[in-house]
């Protein structure tokens, strides 16, 4: 279609062309499956339920269950969870159920371990709360240390860059005012057919963030369009393909769907910052982020998609032929979605800690400082850590008493024998919860804080840590 539009026109492509398919496969974590397991005799009112492990949600009923995709196994960390299950299911494999109940006249069963496969349920439905973004940001991570986020692995000081979406294939980018999709929309969902029941949450289409709610019968779904994921020190999710159909009702919807990469742009958000509004480092467009590399600062950084382009490609094919040889009828929306949606950000009536809330001067020194001196500066000043800088303020490593201490009764004269040169910091505007977390992680009591320039601004320990989110 977009080849035809540049070469032929619109107004050529719109006489010609009937249908366009698009699709979309990747991680979407607001996904979920609701199952009915039927009754037990005697039966159980459920209270608490495992599958293979993972706790699943009792919503209502005695039998009725919810399966999230990102829920983890209790003894399996983040290797396996509600994603996993669900493919299990999907695949035809036999699942372990448990459950507990506190027992009532009518439901006096208190417990009950059994297997099942997706032929033993009743309904076995795909609802996913929020699938299908519009687009998705470029992750990069300006910290000095690795960090492992819902955009995957992010290396420091910007050293690689992440993003997901199929840009000029995805379904909402080719048709960007729910002309043709809506509640009732039929698609192409998980390998099998399934719905459009309303806009998804988050939805925020003014910004060209739209998301959509899906449901559809995962019996007749396959593995192939439906995957359990992990992300590294994450959490689990769920690969989702996604596929539907653009009637191309006028000339503006065969223009719209001639969108290319090129002009779709997303913005770089430094997730190195772990607050909401995270700094945007500039906009970027799906064809640069295709490409392998992008600019950032004049450094040229690598970037990998963590959604599949080429299964994409199949589920808009998958969907074209379904839709020739009749097996895919499409439906015209019985509502259309909101364009006037915005997302609003948590209300929070409890007030947050920083770091700028409790970080305090640092007790500084030089490199070539005596050993002896730096003892003395301990004493004096009643600390634990020394932070070492250059002639220009910023960090050049850190040492702390236990450091002195033990320099001086093995009779050493140089600083550089002791300090410890990879030093973990924080930012001015992080989370006091963010800073305590980092130094459980490490090991560590202390934490130099610094800006993006690295020039410290002061020190924040696990002692202020403590007064504030012990209170």
């Amino acid at each position: 279609m977009k080849k035809l539009v540049e070469s032929s026109g619109v107004e050529v492509a719109f006489k010609e062309v009937d249908v366009v398919t698009t699709g979309t496969f990747g991680a979407m974590c607001s996904s979920g499956a609701i199952i009915n397991i039927g009754h037990s005799d005697p039966p159980i009112k459920i209270e608490k339920a495992w599958i293979n492990d993972v706790p699943i949600c009792h919503p209502g009923a005695a039998v009725d269950l919810y399966i999230g995709a990102t829920a983890t196994s209790e003894t399996q960390s983040f290797e396996y969870g509600g994603g996993h299950v669900i493919e299990d299911l999907v695949s035809g494999k036999e699942v372990e159920l448990r459950a507990t109940a506190y027992g009532t006249d009518c439901y006096p069963r208190t417990r009950i371990k059994t297997n099942l496969t997706k032929d033993d349920l009743n309904q076995f439905y795909l609802l996913n709360f929020r699938n299908c973004y519009q687009r998705y940001a470029c992750a990069v991570n300006s910290r000095d240390e690795t960090i492992y986020t819902y955009m995957g692995k992010l290396l420091p000081r910007f050293r690689n860059a992440t993003f997901s979406g199929a840009g000029e294939l995805n379904p909402l980018m080719n048709d960007p005012d729910y002309e043709t999709i809506g509640v009732g929309t039929r698609i192409f969902l998980g390998g099998a057919q399934g719905y459009v029941i309303g806009e998804g949450t988050q939805h925020d289409p003014q910004n060209l963030n739209g998301t959509l709610m899906v449901r559809g019968n995962a019996k007749k779904m396959s593995p192939e369009f439906l995957h359990g994921a992990t992300f590294t020190r994450y959490g689990t999710t769920m690969y989702v393909g996604i596929g539907i159909p653009i009637p191309i009702l006028n000339e503006g919807l065969a223009k719209k769907t001639a969108i290319r990469d090129e002009e779709i742009f997303t913005n770089i958000i430094d997730y190195g910052v772990p607050r909401r509004d995270r700094p945007k480092l500039g906009k970027i467009s799906y064809k640069e982020l295709k490409s392998g590399a992008i600019t950032i600062d004049g450094k040229k950084v690598r970037v990998s998609s963590l959604s599949s382009l080429k299964t994409a490609k199949k589920i808009a094919g998958t969907l074209k032929s379904w839709i020739e040889e009749g097996m895919f009828y499409l439906t015209t929306p019985v509502e259309r979605l909101p364009l006037d949606s915005v997302f609003k950000l948590m209300r929070q009536t409890e007030e947050t800690s920083f770091i700028a809330n409790v970080v305090h001067a640092a007790v500084t020194c030089k490199e070539n400082e005596p050993i002896q001196a730096i003892a003395e500066r301990i004493v004096k000043q009643s600390v634990n850590h020394i932070v070492v800088i250059d002639d220009a303020g910023k960090l050049s490593g850190i040492v702390t008493s236990w450091d002195i201490t033990r320099a001086m009764a093995e009779g050493r004269k140089a600083l550089a024998d002791v300090v410890t040169r990879r030093v973990i910091t924080a930012k001015i505007d992080e989370p006091l919860e963010t800073a305590s977390k980092r130094m459980a992680q490490h090991n560590i009591s202390a934490l130099p804080v610094i800006n993006s320039e690295r020039k410290v601004l002061g020190i924040v320990t696990s002692e202020d840590v403590a007064k504030i989110l012990g209170r």
